[in-house]
C-alpha cells in the first residue's frame, strides 16, 4: 500500500516524500526581493517532499501586495539563488509560484501608479496588502482595474515565459503556474470576471485560451517535467465566481492533458474555509475530474489541498484519491512537519499575528521537537 511517507517521482522532479508545504505569502520580500530570512525559512522545512515557494510575481505588472517576491529583477533572482542553494543543501526540492494578480491589486503597487489589469474591468469585491508611511501593514480595498487590450496578451504570456526560464535559471527545480484563488488566469475563466466579446471571452473554451498559451509557452521553455499548475474550481477567494464551475474545469483538465506535466494542484472547497463549498447548483465532483483528466490521457500527480490534517492525508494517499497532499497553514509552525506527521507528534498552533509581515518572530521561531521541553 502506497503511504504518504513514501517517495515518488513526479514528472523531472524526485521527491523524498508525498508531503508538500503549500505556497503561502507571507510579506517578507521587500522590494520584491528574496533574502536571507527568506531563505532559512524555507531550508528550515526542507523535509518537506516539495516545496513551494509563496506566489511570486512574473512582473512589476503582476505584484499585488506589498512586500511580495519577484522574478523580474536581477537582484530578486540572486535572492531566489541564496533560496534554492539552501533547500537544496538541506535535501530538498523547490518549486517556484509564478504569479499574475490581475486585478487583485492596488494602484500603488502598480508600474507608474497605473490601474491594476483584468480580463474586464470589474473591480473585485476583495483586499491587498499594503505597507504604511510609517512602515506598519494594513489592509485596503483593491483599485478599479483596466481591461487588457487583445494586443497586451501576447506580453503576458511572453512574461510568464520569461519568468519560467529566470526561475530554471535561478536554480528551482520547477514551477507552478498560480490559475487558482482568483487571480488573473483564473480571472480569465470565470465568467464572473471575464464579459470580454473577443475570442478570449464568452464560451469555456475561449476563457481557458490564455490559460493554454500560458501553458504551451512555458512547457516550451523548461519542459513539461518541470512545470505544474494549480486550480480552484470553487473557490470564492478574491471574488472568484462561475456558476457552472464542473464543465469549465473538466474543460481545463482535458487541455492540460496533453502535457506530461509535473503535478495539477486542486484546491478543494473555498480556500482556506469550507472543503465542502460550492458554486453553482450542484456540488463539485472532484472525483469526475481526476477521472476527466485520465480520460484525456493525463499522467501528472493529483495534489490535494485545503483542510488535510494526518488522517485525512494519510487516506488520500492510501485510498489512491491523490498522490500528494499540500498543508498550509501547519506548516508555518511545524518546519519539522513531515517528522510530527509520521510520528502523530502534538502540533504548535501558528500565530495568525505574524502571518503578513514582519521579520523572524512568527517566521523562523517556531519550536522543532529537539527543541521542546
Amino acid at each position: 500500500m502506497t503511504s504518504l511517507f513514501d517517495p515518488l517521482k513526479i514528472g523531472d522532479i524526485q521527491l523524498a516524500n508525498r508531503i508538500v508545504m503549500a505556497p503561502l505569502t507571507r510579506n517578507r520580500s521587500p522590494g520584491a526581493v528574496p533574502n536571507t530570512l527568506n531563505a532559512a525559512y524555507y531550508e528550515q522545512r526542507a523535509s518537506a517532499g516539495l516545496l513551494i515557494t509563496e506566489a511570486t510575481a512574473i512582473s512589476h505588472q503582476g505584484q499585488g501586495y506589498a512586500d511580495v517576491p519577484g522574478l523580474y529583477k536581477p537582484e530578486a533572482l540572486e535572492g531566489w539563488k541564496e533560496v534554492t542553494d539552501a533547500v537544496h543543501k538541506a535535501g530538498g526540492k523547490i518549486v517556484v509560484q509564478m504569479w499574475h494578480v490581475g486585478r487583485i491589486s492596488h494602484d500603488t503597487l502598480q508600474p507608474g501608479g497605473g490601474k491594476p489589469v483584468a480580463p474586464s474591468a470589474i473591480r473585485a469585491k476583495s483586499k491587498t496588502y499594503l505597507v504604511n508611511a510609517d512602515g506598519s501593514g494594513s489592509f485596503a480595498e483593491t483599485s478599479e482595474p483596466r481591461a487588457l487590450e487583445k494586443a497586451e496578451l501576447p506580453g503576458i504570456v511572453e512574461d510568464y515565459r520569461r519568468a519560467a526560464r529566470a526561475a530554471i535559471d535561478a536554480g528551482f527545480d520547477g514551477v507552478e503556474i498560480h490559475a487558482a484563488n482568483g487571480y488573473l488566469l483564473d480571472q480569465f475563466l470565470r465568467s464572473g470576471s471575464n464579459v470580454r466579446t473577443d475570442e478570449y471571452g464568452g464560451s469555456i473554451e475561449n476563457r481557458a485560451r490564455l490559460l493554454f498559451e500560458v501553458v504551451d509557452a512555458i512547457t516550451g521553455e523548461i519542459g513539461a517535467g518541470r512545470t505544474a499548475i494549480r486550480i480552484s474550481p470553487v473557490t470564492p477567494a478574491n471574488d472568484a465566481f462561475d456558476p457552472n464551475p464542473q464543465p469549465l474545469f473538466t474543460h481545463v483538465v482535458e487541455g492540460l492533458a496533453k502535457h506530461d506535466l509535473a503535478y495539477i494542484h486542486i484546491i478543494e472547497g473555498a480556500t482556506g474555509g469550507a472543503r465542502d463549498h460550492q458554486q453553482g447548483d450542484k456540488p463539485f465532483d472532484y472525483a469526475a475530474l481526476r477521472a476527466a483528466y485520465h480520460a484525456a490521457g493525463g499522467k501528472a500527480a493529483w495534489m490535494v489541498n485545503n483542510g488535510y490534517d494526518r488522517a485525512l492525508a494519510i487516506d488520500a494517499v492510501e485510498s489512491g484519491k491523490a498522490d500528494l497532499v499540500a498543508f498550509g497553514k501547519l506548516f508555518i509552525a511545524n518546519p519539522d512537519l513531515v517528522e510530527r506527521l509520521k510520528n502523530g507528534t502534538v502540533l504548535n498552533a501558528p500565530d495568525k499575528d505574524t502571518f503578513y509581515g514582519g521579520g523572524a518572530k512568527g517566521y523562523t521561531d517556531y519550536p522543532i521537537l529537539e527543541n521542546v521541553a
